[in-house]
């Protein structure tokens, strides 16, 4: 994933020159040529911005009296808590 964002983005900016530099094409084909660098460049951005969201995100961890560390998973808050999981604080243990 990481591969193909950078290969995106060494892409646009090797583009971007090369297509400004070349004054032999009409106007308005540079013109289409940047728009789609441009939008290729928001779509990779997007992606990895949605990447970035999916990392899962955990809370500090905490030592308990028996010496375990816990640390909790941070849920999103758009996403009610499984009624089948054991509740979070003393003896839950959930993941």
């Amino acid at each position: 994933m990481y591969r193909m964002i950078a290969a995106i983005l060494a892409a646009a900016l090797l583009v971007g020159p090369a297509a400004a530099a070349d004054t032999g094409e009409p106007r308005d084909r540079q013109e289409d040529a940047r728009r789609l660098l441009d939008e290729a460049a928001e779509k990779a951005l997007r992606a990895l911005e949605l990447m970035i969201e999916s990392l899962p995100q955990y809370e500090m961890p905490e030592v308990n009296e028996d010496g375990d560390i816990i640390i909790r998973r941070v849920r999103p808050k758009s996403t009610p808590p499984d009624p089948s999981l054991p509740p979070d604080g003393p003896g839950g243990t959930a993941t």
